[in-house]
């Protein structure tokens, strides 16, 4: 079947289908990452984009059911150069295309993807319409112009568990993974090394929480209670968390109004409060900050930080289209971490209370783990602050 890729400015690909007979608008993004399809498909921040892969060949190891970053695939659409014709990896489940297929996002392949890249570096993430069902290029074009776009959107409310939820309380999903050969009776897939004892508790708002975030809380020894994205401050601290942390998620962090709210009265009480991706820029306005929108966002595995109170410098995985503008924070607050490429804010700290957070993720694995040390970290605070 074809495909076609329209954006509102009038530019079209036309291309081969691959995944879901469907249509879908979206904001058209660009991801550089080698590796980690499975995990953008399955990143809730990823809601109401369509996500184009930098890197030419994809799909080559397949999906399987045990790397998936939330309860379903997020994406409108998935765009790429060429889809593997080929899946070979021992833990794979199923193909990419299967995979698209059962959860109804369509995709296309055979386009130019570097030059869709470029056009958006230059122009901007743009809103698009993906569309593997026929469909006149007029019609494609006039219903990507038409698409209402991620500003203003709360789309966190689509993406939060309704039901707060103990985080694996059988200790069965949150192990790193420890492969064992030559014993025929072991399923080297269910190996895991021995998690420390959960002893710490905390609440984390889902605003469109990532598994491996909470998978890596509980590897600090965290026991980590889940909460709806619209749970107020005082509802949270009925749980008697030692911390707080504040979870990624998608659109507009300016349409959360009721998350800005609870976040603001969390850090007047002192509690220690760690945030990460969409949590940082909800921070940021809880401290009186404001947020605005990236041209074409961070998005992929290789982005540089540097910390500014050691010098040092981290190689990250980001996801995320807004930051927060330093010139609106208040001076009780450090921004202590940019990033080198466009100098925006990349961490926060505030001076007087145990408060910090970052713009990236620390729990991905797109090859560096510079960043992992920030669960110790927020472990390190919430004992500090306890003592």
């Amino acid at each position: 079947m074809n495909a076609i890729l329209a954006l509102e400015d009038g530019t079209l690909f036309h291309g081969k289908a691959f995944g879901a007979r469907a249509t879908a608008c979206g904001e058209v993004c660009f991801n550089t990452s080698m590796t980690g399809y499975q995990e953008i498909l399955t990143d809730p921040s990823y809601k109401g984009q369509i996500v184009t892969m930098t890197y030419p060949l994809i799909g080559n190891y397949g999906v399987n059911h045990q790397d998936v970053e939330s309860w379903k695939p997020h994406v409108a659409g998935f765009v790429i150069r060429e889809l593997s014709p080929v899946v070979s990896n021992w833990r794979a489940d199923c193909s990419l295309e299967e995979y698209l297929v059962q959860n109804g996002i369509p995709g296309i392949q055979g386009i130019d993807t570097r030059a869709l890249t470029k056009k958006l570096r230059v122009r901007g993430a743009m809103n698009g319409l993906i569309s593997t069902e026929e469909i006149s290029d007029q019609e494609a074009i006039q219903r990507a112009a038409q698409w209402h776009g991620l500003l203003g959107v709360d789309y966190v409310k689509e993406v939060t568990h309704p039901q707060a939820f103990a985080w694996d309380p059988g200790d069965q999903q949150s192990a790193r993974f420890n492969l064992i050969y030559g014993k025929a009776d072991t399923d080297p897939r269910q190996v895991r090394d021995p998690l420390p004892q959960a002893d710490i508790p905390i609440v984390a708002y889902d605003f469109g929480i990532k598994y491996n975030i909470l998978r890596g809380l509980r590897q600090e020894g965290f026991k980590v209670q889940v909460l709806p994205a619209t749970t107020s401050a005082t509802d949270a601290l009925k749980y008697k968390p030692a911390g707080v942390f504040l979870s990624n998620g998608p659109g507009d962090p300016s349409a959360l109004d009721y998350a800005v709210n609870a976040v603001s009265e969390l850090v007047k009480t002192g509690i220690p409060i760690f945030g990460i991706c969409l949590g940082h820029q909800i921070l940021g306005q809880a401290f009186g900050g404001k947020t605005f929108k990236l041209k074409f966002g961070h998005r992929g595995g290789n982005q540089p930080v540097k910390d500014l109170e050691t010098g040092k410098v981290e190689i990250t995985s980001q996801n995320h289209g807004f930051a927060v503008d330093p010139a609106s924070l208040p001076s009780e607050v450090a921004v202590n971490r940019i990033n080198l490429n466009d100098r925006t804010v990349e961490g926060m700290r505030h001076k007087k209370k145990p408060v910090f957070c970052v713009q990236y993720h620390p729990e991905a694995s797109p090859g560096p783990h510079d960043s992992s040390p920030l669960f110790g970290e927020f472990c390190r605070l919430i004992k500090k602050a306890g003592s």
